[in-house]
C-alpha cells in the first residue's frame, strides 16, 4: 500500500451513514475506493452531481462524467445532476456533512493554504473557500511533509484559503485534531515514532494521552 492509499483508507474510517461529502481534486478522490459497500455515503462533486462513485475501470471511463478536477468518474443508482448554482447552494446551505480536501500548508490555528502559490501559474481556487466554510467537518488529508520541508506550520505562509476551519488533518504518519489548545496526534501510523512525528512538523504538536495507533 502506497502513502496516499494509507491517507485515503484511513479518512474513509471518518465517515458514516448518511453523511453527504464533498472530495477534493487529487489525493482525497481516492476516498471512494475505500467506502464499505454496506455504508450509505452519498459524495457530492462540486462541477454538479452527488452519487459520485469510486474510480471506473479502465474499460468503462466515459470522458463525458468528470469530477470537479477533470478525472473519470462513476455514478452510483440514484445520482442526480445539476448546474452549478445548485451545487453551490448545497455547500453554502451547509448540506455538506464532511469535505476532505488536499492542503499545500495547515497551521497550528486550523487554517488553511492550499489555493496558490504566488509566482506560479494555478488553476484557481475552485470550491475550497466555499467547502471549508460551508461543511460541517473539514478533513486535510496530505503527505506530511513536501520534498523532506513540513507542511504543518505554527503559521501558513501562503495565501490562506480560509482561517480558523480545518477540524483533522490525516497523513501518512498519523491523524490529528485541531483545537483551541492547537494540533494533538490521537493517532499514530506504528512505522514512526513520536519523535519522527514531531521531527516532521513545524507546528508544535501536542500528544494525546490516549495516542492509539492508525488503522491502516
Amino acid at each position: 500500500m502506497n502513502v496516499k492509499e494509507i491517507i485515503a483508507k484511513r479518512v474513509a474510517q471518518e465517515l458514516h451513514d448518511g453523511d453527504v461529502v464533498n472530495l477534493g481534486i487529487g489525493l482525497p478522490t481516492m476516498v471512494a475506493n475505500y467506502i464499505p459497500s454496506d455504508m450509505d455515503v452519498t459524495f457530492q462533486s462540486e462541477n454538479g452531481f452527488v452519487g459520485l462513485g469510486p474510480a471506473p475501470a479502465e474499460e468503462d471511463v466515459d470522458m463525458d462524467l468528470v469530477n470537479a478536477g477533470g478525472q473519470p468518474v462513476t455514478a452510483v443508482p440514484g445520482a442526480a445532476f445539476f448546474d452549478s448554482a445548485m451545487s453551490f447552494s448545497i455547500i453554502r446551505g451547509g448540506h455538506v456533512d464532511v469535505t476532505v480536501l488536499g492542503a499545500l500548508q495547515v497551521d497550528a490555528q486550523g487554517n488553511l493554504a492550499n489555493w496558490m502559490i504566488p509566482g506560479k501559474m494555478v488553476p484557481g481556487m475552485g470550491g475550497a473557500m466555499d467547502l471549508v466554510v460551508g461543511a460541517k467537518k473539514v478533513i486535510i488529508s496530505m503527505t506530511h511533509t513536501a520534498k523532506g520541508k513540513p507542511k504543518i506550520l505554527k503559521e501558513c505562509k501562503l495565501p490562506l484559503t480560509a482561517a480558523n476551519q480545518v477540524n483533522m488533518i490525516i497523513t501518512e504518519m498519523g491523524v490529528m485534531e485541531v483545537t483551541k489548545d492547537g494540533i494533538v496526534l490521537v493517532e499514530i501510523n506504528p512505522e514512526f515514532s513520536v519523535e519522527d512525528v514531531k521531527n516532521a512538523t513545524e507546528a508544535e504538536l501536542i500528544i494525546s494521552e490516549n495516542l492509539k495507533k492508525m488503522e491502516i
